[in-house]
C-alpha cells in the first residue's frame, strides 16, 4: 500500500491557516489526478485544492475546520485500483446554490424539533396561566411556552390572550431559523470594515456625471469594437480612464498611510470590485494608467471570470492602491462606500437613472449618476478630494475631449 499525504499548501505570504469550506468528494471515493477535491477559505480568497495523484481518499478534516498551511488534511491511497465502471465523481453543487436548496430541509427539521414536546411540561400552562387562557377561552396549544421546558407562564398568557381581542394576529408561520459559521474569508472582510471604521477619518463627498456622451460612444461604436477586439464596449473603461487620469493630479489620493508616514504611488494599480459565490471581491489592475480601453475591458473581463469561476489568486487581489466600485448593478442610487484598506479612497459609481437637468438655460431628459468618493481624510485633503471627483467627472461628461483626446476612433483603436 503506497498512501500519498495531502498537505494545505500556501496561498500566498503571510497567510499561515486556511478553513476547509467544502469538500467536493466523500470519504472512500476513487479520485483522479488534478481532480478538484475541496475547496479552501483564506482570509483573501477561496481556492480549489486539486488531488495530487490518483488513488482512494481518505479525509482527516472537517468541513469549516481551520487548519495550518502544510497540515496534512486527506490520504490518498495511490496503489488502490479503479473501480470497475467507476468514473470520477462530478464536482458537488457549489455551496451558494446548496444553500438554497437545502433551505426548506432545514426549516422543515425546525419544525418538526419545533412542534416535538422537548418535556412533560411542554405546553403545559402554570395555574396562573391556565386560569388567563380559560378566561379568554384560548387553548394551551395556541401558546408557545418560554418557560422552564416549554412551559407557558403567566406572561405568556398575558400576550398570547390579544390575539382573543381582535387587535393582533395569533403566530402562525415559522420561526424556525439557522446559524452558520462565517467562512475565513467573511470573518477577515469583518474585521477589516470595522478597522476603518474606527482608525480612519473616512468621509465621503458626492458629485454627478452625465452619461449622455458615454451613451452615444457606447452605442455607435459598440458593434465594431466587440467584433474587433473580441470584447464588449462597457462603462467601466471610461470609468477606469477617468480615474487614472484624476489620480495623477492628485496624487495624495493615490496614497496610503503607514504609522506616521505617508506613502505615494507613481503607478494606478486599481481595484475593481466584483460580485463573486463567495462574496465582494477586489482584484487589481496592474499599472491601469498604461491600459487603452481595450485593454482595461479585457482584463476586467478575464479578472471577474476568473473571480466568479473561483480561480482568482491571492496576489491577483493585492498591491491595489485605489479602488472603484459598482453599487448600481445591483441598483442601487446612493451609497458611501468603505475604503479598501490600506488604500486612502475608493470611488462608489451607482444606478443611471433618466432625469431633468438644466443644460444651457433648458431642462433636458439626460442619463445621469450619483457618484460617491470615501477618502481618509487624515492625508487627503477636502480640495484633494472634491478636485479629484469633479476631475472624474470631467472625464465622464466630456470623454472624447478629455480622456480620447479629441479621437475617439482612435482611442478605441478602431
Amino acid at each position: 500500500m503506497s498512501i500519498l499525504e495531502m498537505k494545505v499548501p500556501s496561498p500566498g505570504e503571510s497567510i499561515t491557516e486556511v478553513e476547509i469550506a467544502q469538500w467536493l468528494v466523500k470519504d472512500g471515493d476513487y479520485v483522479e489526478k488534478d481532480q478538484p477535491i475541496a475547496e479552501v477559505d483564506s482570509d483573501k480568497a477561496t481556492l480549489e485544492l486539486p488531488a495530487e495523484e490518483s488513488g482512494v481518499i481518505t479525509l482527516k478534516a472537517e468541513e469549516g475546520e481551520v487548519v495550518q498551511v502544510g497540515q496534512v488534511v486527506c490520504l490518498i491511497d495511490t496503489a488502490a485500483s479503479k473501480p470497475d465502471g467507476a468514473t470520477a465523481p462530478a464536482a458537488q453543487t457549489p455551496k451558494a446554490e446548496q444553500k438554497i436548496e437545502e433551505k426548506p430541509e432545514v426549516v422543515q427539521e425546525a419544525k418538526k424539533e419545533t412542534a416535538k414536546p422537548a418535556s412533560y411540561a411542554a405546553g403545559t400552562p402554570s395555574p396562573a396561566a391556565k386560569k388567563i387562557l380559560d378566561e379568554k377561552g384560548i387553548t394551551p396549544e395556541q401558546v408557545l411556552g418560554s418557560g422552564k421546558d416549554g412551559r407557558i407562564t403567566k406572561q405568556d398568557a398575558e400576550t398570547a390572550a390579544v390575539p382573543a381581542m381582535g387587535s393582533v394576529s395569533a403566530i402562525s408561520g415559522s420561526r424556525a431559523s439557522t446559524t452558520t459559521k462565517l467562512s475565513v474569508l467573511r470573518r477577515k472582510l469583518a474585521t477589516r470594515l470595522v478597522s476603518v471604521k474606527n482608525e480612519t477619518a473616512m468621509l465621503t463627498t458626492f458629485n454627478e456625471v452625465d452619461m449622455s456622451e458615454i451613451f452615444r460612444i457606447r452605442k455607435q461604436y459598440k458593434d465594431e469594437f466587440s467584433a474587433k477586439h473580441g470584447v464588449g464596449l462597457g462603462f467601466m473603461s471610461f470609468f477606469t480612464k477617468a480615474v487614472t487620469r484624476a489620480l495623477q493630479m492628485y496624487p495624495d489620493v493615490n496614497a496610503s498611510i503607514d504609522g506616521d508616514f505617508k506613502i505615494n504611488y507613481d503607478f494606478c494599480d486599481i481595484s475593481i470590485a466584483v460580485s463573486g459565490p463567495k462574496g465582494l471581491m477586489v482584484p487589481v489592475l496592474r499599472n491601469a494608467e498604461t491600459m487603452s480601453f481595450r485593454g482595461v475591458e479585457a482584463s476586467i473581463k478575464e479578472l471577474a471570470e476568473r473571480v466568479r469561476d473561483g480561480k482568482i489568486t491571492v496576489d491577483e487581489m493585492t498591491g491595489g492602491t485605489f479602488t472603484i466600485t459598482n453599487g448600481g448593478v445591483f441598483g442601487s442610487m446612493l451609497s458611501t462606500p468603505i475604503i479598501n484598506p490600506p488604500q486612502s479612497a475608493i470611488l462608489g459609481m451607482h444606478n443611471i437613472i433618466q432625469r431633468p437637468v438644466a443644460v444651457n438655460g433648458q431642462v433636458e431628459i439626460r442619463p445621469m449618476m450619483y457618484v460617491a468618493m470615501s477618502y481618509d481624510h487624515r492625508i487627503i485633503d477636502g480640495r484633494e478630494s472634491v478636485g479629484f471627483l469633479v476631475a472624474v467627472k470631467e472625464g465622464i461628461d466630456n470623454p472624447v475631449e478629455v480622456l480620447m483626446g479629441g479621437d475617439e476612433r482612435k482611442a478605441l483603436e478602431l
